[in-house]
């Protein structure tokens, strides 16, 4: 009986460890799902004054977690919900890269959302070219082990550039096996290091075999601050702009409505494509939101023939919308001014 007895706890006990693995036990998956929908007026003040107008605008934002069975199945049984492995979510970046890299896209955001609000209230503004941002270092250059994602590269040879074309000629003009001495900011530290260029498997001219983007400021005499931690990536990039030009203005342009959206904001005033609209509008409407601004992006010939069943985003965030049988008023919008035409139209 005491055999028995034993034989039956020890089942238990491997049947209890199973069912806590499942739950508790990562899997090299994540679960993207409807995020957080999250009122600007607490995260964007202007002239050190909060927006205290009727109404607010709001981000969307795609949470993320690591899967584990329980959230695997259950994301898969779930109409807003995915599951992606880790290549699809940091596309073969370490997670440390992947936050500097989202860090960036946050930072560029803010800097086009200030840019095109100060255009539009015609304010004057500067630009400050900073240097160029490493978006990715490749494993066979010389600086691999000194220059990492994140870091800003100020000058080569001791020259620094206006823009990062500027800093790619000088480059390209030296030859591959020349040695160049690198400045650049490390967790705002000035570093230097020095190794020899390498062929660029894009065009087989001399480089120093980083991906890089322009790392600009903005100056202006506007004080525009940003509260946002935990939130990256480029996608508020419309709602913070509509923001900040609320605030410059004075307009009433809610007119006392909550109204949510998502794009990016480029630096020609065009809303661009984003990913996950489709938990952005479930989140959205959970807030109770009354307009949600979807881009109204234009698919090419090559994007459809390579992905058949694709849709614009203003496509997918109506879908949606009519899944969740939502009141919400999805708007589209190709630019800045479509949504500001929109919101002063509005009754």
């Amino acid at each position: 009986m005491k055999r028995d007895s034993l034989k039956k706890t020890l089942i238990l006990f491997v049947i209890a460890l199973a069912v806590c693995a499942s739950v508790f036990l990562p899997l090299p998956y994540y679960v993207e799902k409807p995020g957080s929908t999250i009122d600007l007026k607490e995260l964007i003040t202007v002239n050190e004054k909060k927006d205290q107008s009727d109404g607010s605008f709001y981000l969307t934002s795609v949470g993320v977690q690591q899967a584990s069975v329980i959230t695997a199945l259950k994301a898969k049984l779930s109409p807003f919900e995915e599951l992606v492995s880790e290549d699809e979510l940091f596309g073969g970046a370490s997670g440390k890269e992947y936050d500097q890299m989202q860090n960036y896209y946050m930072e560029s955001s803010q800097n086009n959302a200030i840019e095109q609000a100060l255009k539009l209230a015609k304010r004057p503004y500067d630009f400050e070219y900073k240097g160029v941002y490493v978006m990715n270092v490749m494993k066979n250059s010389s600086f691999k082990n000194d220059i990492a994602v994140g870091d800003t590269v100020t000058k080569v040879d001791g020259k620094s550039f206006k823009n990062h074309q500027a800093f790619m000629d000088y480059v390209q003009q030296k030859s591959v096996g020349d040695t160049v001495t690198v400045t650049y900011e490390h967790n705002n530290k000035a570093e230097k290091a020095s190794g020899k260029l390498m062929k660029l498997p894009s065009n087989q001219k001399a480089g120093i075999g980083i991906t890089l983007v322009d790392h600009t400021d903005i100056k202006t005499k506007d004080k525009i601050d940003f509260h946002v931690n935990n939130i990256g990536g480029p996608s508020a990039g419309l709602m913070f702009t509509l923001e900040i030009y609320e605030q410059l203005t004075g307009k009433d342009l809610r007119k006392g409505k909550e109204i949510a959206g998502t794009g990016t904001m480029g630096n020609d005033g065009k809303v661009g494509r984003i990913s996950g609209i489709d938990k952005k509008v479930a989140s959205a409407d959970k807030k109770n939101v009354q307009i949600f601004f979807a881009p109204d992006d234009s698919l090419t010939k090559e994007e459809r023939k390579e992905n058949p069943g694709i849709k614009s985003n203003y496509q997918e965030a109506k879908s949606a919308a009519d899944k969740l049988d939502s009141h919400m008023k999805i708007v589209p919008v190709k630019t800045l001014q479509d949504a500001i035409d929109f919101l002063e139209e509005m009754n």
